[in-house]
């Protein structure tokens, strides 16, 4: 268990502190890292079709990447926010199967880990915009990139274990890996281990239904029982979600993407790609580079 989960490192792609106002009002945004949100006065809220959270004083919010959120703000809201990437050498995610809105207490300890991180990086702030969608587009991906490559080793390592100090502290408190339903079973688990490091493969039901010694539909009802989806629309949106990476973060062709996220060609690639996303693969990218 602890091996599976420190194959993840996170990066830092941009973190400041900021005070906000009703024009702090974005809805439905889908981002491909990871935001931690650290209140220290005034309200907001966090809201999606799932649940709502409220900003408060006092408190640490994560949003792990993904997770389509909306952001509001009716009067007042300051916030030290930082917003960073996830890397494995396999593709998976820490919070593949737990994409939820969380939040916590902010203890001391966590206050300091919040405020160090942007000591370490002043120059890491976006003072041009505060639209959660703005933090997507590759040049500025990019460019954040290129100055975690300049900072000191010393520097860059403890940003890295401060984040991990952040990140460890909503899996204590019992959120992480568990959903309402309980503890997942652990065929399912195995599962959605091997969807995520297989996805450039060819998966089906079937194969995933033998590897857990099950029949096919029984396996099936397992499977959304333990995750509230069927197993064919969880292999399409996990490849969706790669090739959205993909897209934000690389220069690859179309074709290698589809390639590289296990679609059997381009076209029906960007069939499933827009029925998930809405937009097709050549919008998304556009939207991307666009500042």
């Amino acid at each position: 268990m602890n091996k599976s989960i420190l194959r993840s490192t996170f990066a830092l792609l941009n973190t400041d502190y900021v005070q906000l106002n009703k024009t702090w009002n974005y809805k439905n945004v889908t981002s491909t890292f990871y935001r931690l949100y650290y209140i220290d006065g005034g309200e907001g809220k966090l809201y999606n079709t799932n649940s709502t959270v409220k900003l408060e004083e006092g408190f640490l919010y994560l949003i792990p990447s993904f997770t389509t959120c909306s952001y509001y703000c009716d009067n007042y809201l300051s916030q030290y926010y930082i917003t960073f990437a996830e890397q494995s050498a396999d593709g998976a995610s820490l919070f593949s199967s737990n994409r939820r809105l969380l939040s916590i207490k902010a203890t001391d300890d966590v206050i300091v880990c919040v405020k160090k991180i942007l000591q370490l990086n002043p120059n890491r702030t976006l003072k041009a915009s505060y639209n959660p969608k703005v933090y997507e587009k590759r040049p500025i991906l990019k460019g954040f990139d290129e100055l975690n490559e300049l900072m000191p080793a010393s520097a860059y390592m403890e940003t890295c274990g401060l984040l991990l100090q952040l990140i460890s502290r909503f899996m204590v408190s019992g959120i992480f890996l568990t959903e309402d339903k309980g503890v997942i079973n652990s065929k399912i688990s195995d599962a959605i281990n091997y969807i995520q490091t297989n996805l450039q493969q060819t998966i089906t039901v079937t194969d995933l239904a033998t590897r857990a010694n099950h029949n096919a539909d029984y396996f099936s009802r397992l499977f959304y029982e333990s995750t509230g989806e069927r197993p064919l629309t969880y292999i399409q949106s996990k490849r969706i979600e790669r090739a959205q990476l993909l897209l934000t973060t690389t220069n690859l062709p179309f074709y290698d993407i589809a390639t590289e996220t296990g679609f059997e060609n381009l076209s029906y690639f960007s069939r499933i790609f827009k029925n998930i996303t809405g937009q097709t693969p050549s919008s998304y990218k556009k939207n991307s580079l666009l500042i």
